[in-house]
């Protein structure tokens, strides 16, 4: 009888475990490359064109996870302590561990509290099966039934080590933060491969009660290592908990603006966004110029200058090679992209208005404009331009105004142009101008409108390319599913200045002796290879701009502040001028770059000024725009050219009481027509000849007077009357 219950039991048993068996079998869950694919992380990374990770946004604000973490990476404490925390034998069961089940039941039914039987194989399936998650805080007795038999399938499916590496990756930690890979960032800014035994201590025993109080994960953190390692731990529990793990987790590394740039960019055009996407940042360039541009804002920190901003262009492909918003922590707005904000442009559109008035034939790189005082009536009553210096050079060439960033010979230059065409010009070139011409008026030519650094830089890089724009790429395309269009298909390449002007301009910008009135021959702006470059700053120094070219590469700064502060003492040489310098210099500190030939339509002409305001030269020119001499006609031009410039006409000058009348004295100067002092003149007061020297400081003496400048030939040059008033 005995034999047969014994039979009938066995019997039983073995078709449950044949039923268990085959239940097991019908069960089919995700492989294991398919989870590890369908887990994206919480951020998409932003990958350099070499790979390498450079910056990573969070797209997902559910949860905090990481990148997927293979086992080898996890350290060897970590894993031992999750073992020890949630599956001693994790290795010995196939998925659900009997002798913890059998313990955990006689423990209830004694009334014993002892915790759940849960198997790291349970758990990791609790995640992946949606049926089975948790319902109100726990599950059903059905659940944790099934629970089992989708273990035991799982543990048929997949190795230990895919189990382990998976439950490590997807489990919920702390507050938002799932996976220890996040949780070893989040609290002890590390990597997974590098957590200690007590870092894993506290990190398992959030297992249990992710949100468990500091004294309960003490006394969970020192039951999983040895007692006499429990010294200290509740400060360091305590340490760790509240630390704010958002600012470790989502901490910006090397391109912060251009993700968020690319990000946007990409979503216009796709609902997915992958979890990786390849730039076209060059990591090395990235990072050599955040470091150039903060040390060269801590050399400036006096001049109350605090942010910068770069954007680095290849020529020919329009990749963005580096893309840096703002000084990070030296701003006092570290999340607005400076290169992608809107800034007064200042002298940095002169040379499209050059351009554009050589291509409609206005005028040459020769002609000659008067830089001298100039008022042009507008709507308001007067438009007065000024030199950055307040001062005047006189007759100058085309190319010195430009290379020498003088105003009023752009104002001029803009005053033959059609407003409303120059300000499409700009538009075509990619500038960001929502008004219209008659809007910004005669002060386009000095840069009124707002530009952004990026839009600008794309600008320049349309002159290196023969006047034709062509939008920025910023995705490395490797496969078609991360196709995107980059803005440049056929459509977008617009052909906005002649490559006649574009090549003049760039020969002009290149010109270090053309460039010296105003800059000296030795400055920032010059580099042992061939570039062309223009400097701006814009109204009250709230803006200062130095963008420019070599063969290869197109390359912008803006200096300034985040709020619009101004700056003191800064001009376009002395702000961002260094920090594009030493990237030209990185750039080609192995590569070459040579100014292209010239387009065969743009002659070499020698010419000759005459009076001789400038040097003979060789000077180039649009096709039918040629000259050999370059006259300044008029009656009053002779060979020597000049005027009084001290005292001006009408000029009243007041004897001060408190300077001894014989130590007063005025001066009178002459210069010539390029601002250089005269010479081979000789001066006349009320008829009274003074002599020749230049300049002539006189004894001042009340009353009327009539100064007349004469060349030594006995010609009168110049004439002006002034008043001198005694004390009263």
């Amino acid at each position: 009888m005995m034999k047969q219950r014994l039979s009938i039991f066995l019997g039983i048993v073995l078709v449950i475990a044949l039923l268990c068996r085959w239940v097991i079998s019908t069960i089919t869950l995700p492989s294991f490359t398919e989870i590890k694919q369908q887990s994206a992380a919480s951020y998409i990374q932003i990958l350099a064109r070499d790979g390498t990770p450079l910056e990573r946004i969070r797209a997902n604000f559910d949860q905090r996870r990481l990148e997927w973490t293979a086992l080898e990476q996890f350290s060897s404490a970590i894993q031992e302590m999750v073992l020890r925390s949630e599956d001693k034998r994790f290795y010995q069961h196939s998925g659900v561990d009997w002798l913890a089940l059998g313990n955990a039941l006689v423990g209830q039914v004694q009334g014993e509290a002892t915790r759940g039987a849960s198997t790291i194989s349970m758990q990791l399936v609790g995640m992946l099966v949606p049926e089975l998650q948790r319902q109100q805080g726990s599950r059903r007795y059905a659940q944790k039934i099934q629970q089992m038999f989708y273990a035991m399938a799982l543990e048929g499916q997949w190795s230990k080590q895919q189990i382990l590496e998976a439950y490590l990756n997807l489990v919920p930690l702390r507050g938002e933060l799932v996976g220890i890979p996040a949780g070893a960032q989040g609290f002890f800014q590390k990597y997974p491969e590098a957590l200690n035994m007590r870092e894993s201590a506290l990190l398992a025993a959030m297992l249990r009660a992710p949100n468990a109080d500091v004294d309960k994960l003490v006394q969970r953190s020192c039951a999983l290592i040895k007692p006499d390692s429990c010294e200290y731990l509740d400060r360091f529990v305590s340490n760790a908990v509240k630390q704010r793990h958002s600012q470790w987790v989502d901490s910006p590394t090397d391109a912060p603006h251009l993700a968020r740039r690319l990000i946007s960019q990409y979503r216009t055009q796709y609902l997915h966004i992958p979890e990786n996407l390849p730039s076209t940042i060059e990591a090395p360039l990235q990072r050599f110029v955040q470091e150039r541009m903060h040390s060269r804002l801590v050399e400036l920190f006096a001049e109350r200058v605090s942010d910068a901003a770069v954007v680095v262009l290849d020529n020919n492909s329009g990749e963005v090679l580096a893309y840096v918003g703002s000084s990070g922590q030296l701003s006092t707005a570290i999340d607005v992209d400076h290169a992608n904000a809107l800034r007064q442009a200042g002298s940095t559109l002169k040379p499209f208005v050059y351009a554009y008035a050589l291509d409609k034939k206005r005028l040459t790189a020769a002609s000659l404009l008067n830089d001298d005082v100039l008022s042009l009536p507008v709507d308001t009553g007067l438009y007065i331009p000024q030199n950055y210096d307040r001062g005047f050079k006189g007759w100058v060439s085309v190319r010195t105004a430009l290379a020498s960033s003088l105003n009023i010979p752009a104002v001029q230059a803009l005053t033959m142009l059609n407003i409303e065409a120059m300000r499409d010009v700009l538009v075509s070139l990619g500038l960001p101008l929502n008004e219209t011409g008659e809007f910004y008026g005669y002060s386009l030519a000095l840069g009124s409108a707002d530009v952004t650094l990026l839009s600008l830089t794309n600008a320049y890089r349309a002159l290196a390319n023969g006047g034709q724009y062509r939008p920025v790429s910023w995705l490395l395309i490797q496969n078609t599913d991360l196709s995107v269009d980059n803005q440049s298909s056929a459509s977008a390449v617009k052909q906005v200045l002649s490559p006649e002007s574009s090549w003049i301009i760039g020969d002009i910008l290149s010109d270090r002796q053309a460039r010296a009135l105003t800059f000296g021959l030795d400055s920032a702006l010059s580099t042992p290879f061939w570039t062309a470059v223009k400097t701006g700053t814009s109204k009250d120094m709230r803006d200062n701009w130095t963008v420019g070219w070599s063969s290869h590469y197109t390359v912008g700064v803006w200096v300034g502040n985040s709020a619009g502060e101004s700056m003191r003492h800064i001009s376009g040489v002395s702000g961002a001028a260094p920090i594009w310098h030493d990237i030209m210099q990185y750039l080609h500190r192995e590569l070459p770059s040579m100014q292209k030939d010239k387009p065969n339509e743009v002659l070499a002409q020698r010419i000759d000024y005459e009076p001789k305001v400038e040097p003979s030269r060789t000077e180039y020119f649009l096709d039918k725009t040629a000259m050999k001499t370059i006259r300044l006609v008029g009656s009053d031009v002779v060979d020597s050219a000049s005027f009084i410039s001290e005292p001006t006409q009408g000029t009243i000058i007041a004897l001060d009481p408190d300077i001894p009348k014989e130590r007063q004295l005025v001066k009178f100067e002459a210069k010539q027509l390029n601002h250089q002092v005269a010479n081979d003149v000789y001066w006349v007061l009320n008829g009274e000849t003074l002599g020749g020297q230049n300049p002539l400081f006189w004894p001042v003496r009340v009353g009327r007077y009539t100064l007349s400048l004469y060349h030594k030939n006995g010609r009168k040059l110049d004439e002006i009357r002034f008043q001198v008033r005694g004390i009263r």
